[in-house]
Formats: structure tokens, C-alpha cells, sequence
């Protein structure tokens, strides 16, 4: 069925107020990000600074003021609670509200602001800014993907020997976890062009999406926040999203695989043949 005049115009709202949200949220990183950092450890190497509270609050308000019916689900706020809060059919709102904080921390300037909105548990917005290199990617679901309102569209790389990877070392230290991505890693880097790892969840899929890269994946990052919107800017743009080993793609599963459309089944079928970390998530049932 297609859209109404109506529900075209409210996402139009959605992608409007999520891209102002954005963009003062990136305001305060940019004026933050060559300065001296207050530093906290939600693990070893898991950090958060002042600014992604200080973001997650101006995100949240913003999104509260013009959608009080909706829910909210964020990095800061699911860390301060210890569990992330369940997804359900309702609208609601998943933001991390400063991708790469080691990134910020270091002044990598890979550091992004993700915004998407669910609904019936399917992201329909996804807005990823980048307030350091100026970079907006903005996707609605059946509209397409784009860079500064520029259409966007994935590589044809069609032969993984021609191919750029990007994905993420994590945050675990235990030999396990550590093994088993740099596992993964290695069997995809002996067919690959090249790999990069960025710091960024979000920035990776957008990578994707634009055709800097031709696959990223990654297993066991924070939450549904990181990959949301990344995900609907890459599926906008012509690309495909699934589990890490083929299989429909969950979004509270913690999993993600990006490619274009010639690349998945080839990166897939590498990635199932590699081990899992005994506390890494598994595929979904």
C-alpha cells in the first residue's frame, strides 16, 4: 500500500526533528573535541566522557518535546541502568549520542552523532552526523540515502580480492573475544583488499552506504544504537544488511554485516566458519 500525503509529511517531522536534534548534539562535540576530556570507565576500556551525557540529555529533550508519546532507548542511559530496555512496536527513538568516544577522547576525527526511530520494531529515520568533517547521512525508509542531501549509493566492488573491509576491534580484552576477532579478521583479510578499523559503528555502515567501503561487519558492539540508523542509510543506499553469517539481520542482536549486493554471500560464508568467543552474542534464533 502506499504512503498518505499524511504519513509522508510525518516522516518528514521525524527526519526534521532528528536531524536538528543531530546537529545541536554535534555542535557541543565539535566545541569539545580538541579540548581536555573528563574521562569515565563504564568498563576497561569502555569510556564516556561529559559530552556524551551532556548530548544524550539535549538528544533526549528535544525528542521528548516533540514526540511525548514516544519512547527512548540510548547508550547512556542503558548503561546508567545496566540493561537496555526492550523494543517494542511503539515509536521509539535509538541514539547514541557520540559514536567513537575513544575516537573523541584521542581527537580521531571519526566521532558521530546516531539518531533512527522504530516503528513496529522496523527503523524507518536514520540520521548519522559526523560534527568534526561535516558530514550528515539521512536515510528514509523507500526514499533513498544521502550524504549533505546528495544521493548516496554503494560500491560495485563484485570480487572480495577488490574489496575494502572496515570493522572494529570492540572493547573486550579476555584472550577468548580477542582470538576470535582477530580470527575473524585474518581469514577476511587474506581475501581482501584491505581492512580498516575506524572506531565507529555508525560511520563504518555510512561507509558502506557511500561506497568508501565495499563490506564492514562487526559482533558484540553496545547496542541497538550503534547500528539503526547505519543500517537504513546502507539498505537506502542500495546495499544489504544481515547477521554476520547470512541470516536476516536483528536489531537488538548486536551482530551486523554490510555489504553491497554482490559482496554479502561471499563475506558471510567466511565469517560462519570462524569460531565465536564464549561471551560474544550469538546469531539470533
Amino acid at each position: 500500500m502506499a504512503a498518505t500525503p499524511a504519513a509522508d509529511a510525518q516522516l518528514d517531522n521525524y527526519e526534521r526533528v532528528a536531524v536538528l536534534a543531530a546537529k545541536d548534539a554535534g555542535a557541543v562535540i565539535d566545541a569539545a573535541f580538541r579540548k581536555e576530556k573528563n574521562i569515565e570507565h563504564k568498563g576497561a576500556m569502555d569510556l564516556v566522557t561529559e559530552t556524551d551525557k551532556e548530548c544524550e540529555a539535549l538528544i533526549l529533550q528535544a525528542l521528548q518535546d516533540a514526540f511525548p508519546t514516544h519512547r527512548f532507548i540510548g547508550e547512556e542511559g542503558s548503561a546508567a541502568q545496566g540493561f537496555t530496555s526492550e523494543l517494542t512496536d511503539e515509536p521509539t527513538w535509538l541514539v547514541d549520542p557520540l559514536d567513537g568516544t575513544t575516537n573523541f577522547v584521542h581527537r580521531f576525527p571519526f566521532v558521530c552523532v546516531s539518531i533512527a526511530l522504530a516503528i513496529n520494531k522496523k527503523v524507518v529515520v536514520g540520521v548519522v552526523y559526523n560534527p568534526v568533517m561535516r558530514e550528515l547521512f539521512t536515510a528514509v525508509a523507500g526514499r533513498g540515502a544521502r550524504l549533505n542531501g546528495a544521493p548516496i549509493c554503494v560500491s560495485r566492488a563484485a570480487e572480495l580480492g577488490a574489496a575494502l573491509l572496515v570493522t572494529e576491534v570492540g572493547v573486550a580484552r579476555d584472550d577468548e573475544t580477542i582470538g576470535a576477532i582477530f580470527g575473524r579478521m585474518g581469514a577476511l583479510t587474506k581475501q581482501m583488499r584491505a581492512v580498516r578499523a575506524l572506531g565507529s559503528c555508525a560511520l563504518d555502515l555510512c561507509s558502506v552506504a557511500c561506497g568508501r567501503a565495499d563490506a564492514m561487519f562487526e559482533v558484540g558492539f553496545g547496542g541497538p544504537w550503534d547500528c539503526a540508523a547505519g543500517a537504513l542509510v546502507v539498505l537506502e543506499a542500495g546495499g544489504r544488511v544481515t547477521d554476520v553469517a547470512g541470516g536476516p539481520f536483528g536489531l537488538m542482536a548486536r551482530r551486523v554485516l554490510a555489504t553491497n549486493v554482490h559482496l554479502a554471500d561471499a563475506v558471510a560464508a567466511v565469517l560462519r566458519e570462524q569460531p565465536l568467543g564464549p561471551r560474544e552474542p550469538q546469531p539470533p534464533a
